[in-house]
């Protein structure tokens, strides 16, 4: 399997693509869909001797921009089928009724949320600078379990929802190496709550498939962005710890602040906010609120959130500044 660095115009870390060559020619992502990334696809792709017309098959890990935007190019170019999750299906083919079911969640959590009109106009007009552009491929769904002998390789599919409601990892090498997506990522956390907003609980998802990833025990992971990971199981540990100490430092801001809403304690964990971090800043607290409500060490009334009672005692107790997430 070879790797293809990509530029990504819209978040942090370059992008990856991933060449499976063999009776049948595989991609696994594609990068967005800027002239740079197509420029950057075309040279990697041709090192190896193949062209958007050569793929056979194109996989996507999910349904975000940055890792499916030249998809539809690339099934034009050659007639390469595009497989994605069920659930992120018609977002990549370009439904018009998902992506407006998609924008009327946006809406209806930003105001819930709490986010200020000025800011939801600014994450608007960031939305319509990198709109997607180009044609958006026919796609064949696949499901968790499904596998595919494509290349020299078998791919299996497992869900990994929480980052988005479709996002899979991609096993292969007998199950010892896998292709993470956003699931696991070497440097950062991979949004949860904002990125997909049509994730129902999406941090308790996203913490079983961390203990999914852990349980399997893989000797390296692939990720969506920077460089592979040699240690999964230590790196999906890690980032389980990192949500814990997150909800430490949201209980604790409820705690100093009094009852208050999801756009008050995003700006405790995150400060000021602009573009995209505009829905990731208050997703990633309204997923952790949502979790702390459904474990009972959060109350929540009319859109403002407190601590149960007991709970102050309890985060004084802590001497990690962890709080423990039951999943």
């Amino acid at each position: 399997m070879e790797r293809i660095s990509l530029s990504n115009a819209v978040f942090e870390g370059n992008s990856n693509a991933y060449l499976l060559d063999g009776r049948e020619t595989v991609l696994i992502d594609t990068g967005d869909w800027m002239d740079t990334t197509r420029n950057q696809l075309r040279s990697g792709l041709a090192d190896h001797g193949v062209d958007f017309a050569d793929v056979d098959h194109v996989f996507l890990t999910h349904w975000h921009p940055d890792h499916t935007g030249l998809a539809g190019e690339i099934q034009d170019a050659g007639g390469a089928t595009v497989h994605a999750h069920a659930a992120d299906a018609p977002l990549v083919r370009g439904d018009a009724d998902a992506q407006a079911a998609l924008e009327d969640h946006y809406k209806r959590y930003l105001d819930a949320w709490g986010v200020p009109a000025a800011d939801q106009d600014e994450l608007q007009r960031s939305f319509t600078a990198h709109e997607r552009q180009g044609a958006t491929p026919a796609v064949t769904p696949f499901e968790d379990g499904d596998t595919f002998a494509v290349g020299s390789h078998d791919l299996r599919v497992v869900h990994a929802p929480g980052h988005a409601a479709g996002l899979c990892l991609f096993e292969f090498d007998g199950g010892r190496q896998m292709v993470a997506g956003d699931a696991l990522l070497p440097v950062y956390t991979p949004n949860v709550g904002g990125a997909d907003v049509r994730v129902d609980q999406p941090l308790e998802k996203y913490l079983r498939t961390l203990q999914a990833v852990a349980d399997a025990g893989y000797e390296r992971a692939w990720p969506g962005h920077r460089d592979p990971i040699d240690d999964p199981t230590e790196r999906a540990e890690e980032i389980v710890h990192h949500h814990e100490e997150r909800a430490y430092r949201v209980l604790d801001a409820l705690q100093r602040r009094g009852p208050c809403d999801v756009w008050t304690v995003s700006a405790e964990l995150f400060g000021d906010l602009e573009s995209i971090h505009i829905l990731h800043g208050p997703g990633e607290s309204y997923a952790h609120l949502d979790h702390l409500v459904r474990a009972g060490a959060v109350v929540e009334t009319d859109g403002e959130y407190r601590p149960a009672d007991g709970v102050a005692e309890k985060l004084h107790e802590r001497s990690d500044d962890r709080w423990p997430l039951a999943f």
